[in-house]
This record gives structure tokens, sequence and C-alpha cells, in this order.
């Protein structure tokens, strides 16, 4: 059996809620728990013995995605190949006109996708298992949720006995089900037969095809449609789906802050799976990742769930709780950073507070306009003896006096 899998990644004008971060690097790069976002997606596909190529799909300039492709390809030791969209197409649309670029060269038998923006541990070989015993064309994996939580992802009826999809309904007004689309599936060569015919029933059936994004035009071109509303929705019972039951961590990563609790759920996952990653220490609590060229002075208390990069200096009697402090950062002594991203090169003070509001609920977009992490742009800085609270701070601004529940430009 070979596999192939296909990442899709967008573009740059999905990466508006990832602000001010993706003003500096593209939303699927952006560390989380250490690695690139995308990252966690390509090292899962590497592990699948099958696993011939893995496909990114999307409309960033190769330039932009070409070193990290090449590294990664070599650390992982699998190939992977970007296909750039020259025009927006919808996540089904961009499948489905690449079709022979997917299934050329080692015929696969199974091809997973995958979307850029999810965390989960994401158990393929599992999923492709369940795909094969079922036999049809396409298999969804689904994850339970809060019933209060539910209508804010594609919801899904299953049929217990058979693992047939009966019903899929992305976004509901009303309750539908609690158990949601995970953004992860596993197909068959011949669903895009199957998605083929979908696209022409729905042409011919005069269905105005709406979008969440203004610069997919609304129009009934065949090419420019959505994997989930636009394909999922009509096959759902018809006996072409298949949706696979997972019980692990799941979380979107939508906005900025949302990095710092799927930062979490991988932390916590890898103190299972590979612990030795993991910082050890009289002055680490918990899950801590610290990259080999950071400096922390001893004294300074880290954890837990926190990410320090490469040339950070962390000064005296520094707290650090719940929070990515990227490149070349630096927080001096006595500075307390909490909930909270630092982006590059950015400063923080003496005796400075740094403080985000925790919200865990997974909605995709926070119904507490009062919770947030913190975060600070690119060469952001905050002076001595100040306290910046749930605030969004823009690139090179320097901070000389406390704010709180602002975005500061």
């Amino acid at each position: 059996m070979t596999s192939k899998a296909i990442i899709l990644i967008g573009g740059p004008s999905k990466g508006t809620r990832f602000r001010p971060l993706s003003l500096d690097i593209p939303k699927l790069l952006f560390p989380v728990a250490g690695k690139p976002m995308i990252y966690h997606h390509i090292e899962a596909c590497s592990k699948v013995p099958s696993m011939k190529e893995i496909l990114l799909i999307g409309f960033f300039k190769e330039e932009q995605l070409k070193d990290f492709i090449q590294q990664t390809s070599k650390q992982l030791n699998v190939p992977i190949r970007y296909i750039n969209e020259e025009k927006v197409l919808g996540t089904a649309g961009g499948l489905y006109h690449f079709r022979d670029i997917i299934l050329s060269s080692d015929n696969p038998e199974s091809i997973f996708v995958l979307h850029s923006d999810v965390c989960c541990s994401f158990p393929l070989e599992e999923l492709q298992q369940f795909h094969q015993k079922y036999k049809r064309h396409c298999t969804i994996m689904g994850t339970q949720v809060a019933k209060e939580y539910a209508n804010q992802y594609g919801c899904l009826v299953r049929d217990e006995n058979t693992a047939e999809l009966l019903h899929f309904a992305e976004k509901p007004e009303t309750f539908v089900s609690s158990l949601i689309n995970c953004g992860v599936y596993c197909f068959s060569p011949s669903f895009f037969d199957v998605m083929g015919k979908t696209m022409v029933d729905l042409r011919a059936s005069n269905v105005n095809i709406n979008s969440d994004y203004p610069e997919i035009t609304r129009n009934r071109n065949l090419e420019t449609l959505r994997l989930e509303q636009d394909i999922f929705v009509p096959l759902a019972g018809t006996g072409t789906i298949s949706v696979f039951p997972y019980q692990g961590f799941w979380r979107q990563i939508k906005n900025a802050g949302s990095s710092v609790y799927c930062q979490e759920l991988y932390l916590n996952h890898y103190a299972k799976t590979k612990p030795e990653i993991l910082k050890k220490g009289d002055n680490i609590i918990g899950n801590v990742i610290i990259d080999p060229s950071a400096e922390v002075d001893p004294t300074a208390i880290i954890g837990p769930d926190v990410y320090i990069g490469p040339n950070v200096k962390v000064g005296k009697g520094v707290r650090i709780i719940h929070s990515i402090v990227l490149d070349s950062t630096i927080i001096k002594d006595h500075a307390c950073v909490i909930y909270s991203i630092l982006g590059w090169s950015s400063e923080v003070g003496l005796w400075t507070r740094v403080e985000g509001i925790p919200n865990y609920t997974p909605f995709l977009y926070s119904q507490e306009k009062r919770k947030g992490i913190t975060i600070f742009g690119s060469g952001a800085q905050a002076n001595g003896e100040i306290i910046v609270r749930n605030c969004i701070v823009m690139p090179h601004k320097q901070l000389d006096r406390s704010y709180s529940n602002e975005i500061i430009l």
C-alpha cells in the first residue's frame, strides 16, 4: 500500500486573524511548542509507513516556504512538495484541480487531507485502518465537544452501527450534534470522481455558492468550492463517507492567542510521547521547552507550558507562565510574563508585568472580549515598572505607561 498526504495551507489573506504575528511570518510557520505549526502535521504524516509524498497546497509565494520545506524534508526523510494555487480555488476546488498531480506516480491507495490550522495527535494510521475497514470513498475524523460549543464547528451525525455520515451541518444555528469535524480526512482515489460528479450536480442545481472569504468570487465556477459545505453536505447520507471517532485532544488555531492553548496540548502530549525534549531543572515547573541558545538566569522560574526560543535572554528573578517567547527577546530582571506571546526581538523591562487573561472555552472566536492572550508584535518594547494586561501591541511600539484591554497601534 502507498499513501500521500495533502495539507491545505491557504494563503496570506487568510492570516488576518493571526496578526500582528503573521505580519512577520506565514501563519503556518509560527512556532507552537517549539516547532512551526505545520511541522506537527508533517511529522505525523512522515510516520505513516506507506507515506510516499507530502503535498502542501496554498497560495503563499513559494520563496516564503522554500527553506522550511527543504529543511523539514531532510530532517524527517520524506519528500515534500509545494503546489501554488495561481488563484484561490477553495479547499475542494484546489484538491480537484490538482488531482492528476496528487494521483501521479506511486498510485496512492490512501490520501490524507489535513487542514493546517488544527492541533491534535494526528492518529493517521488508525484513521487509515478505519477507512480500509469500511471501504467508503472518504473518512472524516470527528471528535466530541460540549453541546454548547458544537455549533461553532461542522457538526456530524453518524450511524453508530455502520459509521456512515448521515448528516453534515456547517456551524448550524440550532443544535445538531456534539460530534464535530476535526478537519482531518482519508480519501480513496475514487473520491475525486465523486467530487467531480458532485460539482457538476451542484452547478446544475443553480445553488448559490457563498464564501467565508471575500477574495473568493461568489459564482458557480466548478473550481472555487469548499470541501465541507459544498461537497460533504450533499454527500451525507449517500453511503459515500464514514466518520472515524477520535478520542484525543483537538483544537483549532484560528487566531494568534489560540496558539498558547494549543502549545499546552502539544506539551502535555510530548510529556507522554517524547519527554526527552522537555527541559528539566530546579527552576522548571511542568512542561517547558527552552532552546539551547537561550540564556535563562537560574533564579528565573519558568513554567508550566512555556516555550523560550533561540537567543532569548531571561534575567534574574523573572517568572514566565503559559507563554511563548520568540527569538532574540529580552526579559529583564524581576519581570513577569503570564499567558502572553512575546514576538521576535521584543523587550520587557525591569519589574514589568505582561499578562493575558486565559479563556479556555473552545470557541472559534472569543465570546468574552475581556479575556485574551497578550501579544507583542516583533520589536515591541515595554518600559520598566509598568503593567500590560490583555493587550495586543503592534510591532516596534514602545510602551512607557501601563495599558489594559487595548489594541496598541
